[in-house]
């Protein structure tokens, strides 16, 4: 496995502004988001905002990922995400959310999820995931991607490689009248080839005119995710695999989840919407 030194939080730089004339999520200046009471099936016309908001997503993160390189800080890339969102008249849904500062996550290496972005300066040879969430028109679209910063150690590439067919696999899983559980059960099967961990307190969710609605989306085999896949039923999958253990600890930011052995550990995500014939993917640039 590479030999890089171990993450440490960098500093954050000030709230980025968003202009005036675009929408804000009712969570926007509460603690907490308002409990979500409405379906897990959506209208037509709520996945085909959501289709806008996921492109949106989509196209952010791929501004920001062509920026990844050594010498450059995640709050560039930052940054980046936040400018395209504002200039497609979309808000960035994790700015604000439960207080988080950032506009997108960018979870480097040993880090999990939740990474927030600040003066951290990319390694050649860093992992480097970007997680995007766009809000327009009343809803949410959400996805991310890790990315390959420099020259790579193979175990690493592996890894990262391995995550992205997870999530193929899973969402190729998505059938009406399925339970939710055979989404987990596919990633957890793929990944145990390799030896891989399989991060379970960290999970796909329900997605909407809410962030996280409460429909929970496990990325392993859990006899609790019984609920039963649906047309219009709109989603993440987003498996996190790691090098090692699924354990984890957490920042003193109560935000930066971490590998509790510090082994590397990749994550991909789409939003869905589960249809007649399987799965549309709603995030896509």
């Amino acid at each position: 496995m590479s030999g890089q030194s171990l993450l440490v939080p960098g500093e954050i730089t000030p709230v980025r502004s968003v202009p005036g004339n675009i929408r804000r999520p009712e969570y926007v200046g509460k603690p907490a988001p308002t409990p979500y009471t409405g379906p897990e099936v959506q209208d037509a016309d709520t996945v085909e905002r959501m289709r806008v908001a996921g492109r949106i997503a989509a196209q952010a993160m791929a501004e920001a990922a062509e920026l990844i390189a050594p010498g450059v800080t995640t709050d560039e890339l930052d940054r980046v995400a936040h400018e395209f969102m504002c200039d497609h008249g979309a808000y960035p849904s994790t700015l604000g959310y439960r207080g988080f500062p950032k506009s997108l996550c960018t979870s480097l290496n040993e880090v999990i999820c939740h990474g927030i972005p600040d003066s951290t300066v990319l390694r050649d040879g860093d992992i480097v995931n970007l997680d995007v969430t766009a809000y327009i028109n009343g809803v949410h679209g959400d996805n991310n991607a890790t990315y390959l910063c420099g020259d790579v150690d193979e175990e690493s590439r592996l890894l990262v490689e391995r995550t992205e067919e997870s999530l193929r696999r899973a969402i190729k899983a998505v059938k009406p009248g399925r339970q939710i559980n055979v989404i987990g059960r596919v990633i957890e099967s793929y990944a145990k080839r390799f030896g891989y961990g399989v991060v379970r307190d960290f999970t796909g969710h329900g997605i909407n005119t809410s962030f996280h609605s409460g429909l929970i989306v496990p990325h392993y085999d859990s006899p609790h995710a019984t609920t039963v896949m649906k047309p219009g039923m709109t989603f993440t999958i987003e498996p996190m695999l790691t090098l090692g253990s699924h354990d984890y600890d957490m920042w003193d930011d109560g935000w930066t989840v971490v590998t509790k052995d510090r082994k590397r550990t990749a994550q991909f995500e789409h939003t869905l919407v589960v249809t007649e014939a399987g799965a549309d993917i709603l995030t896509l640039p």
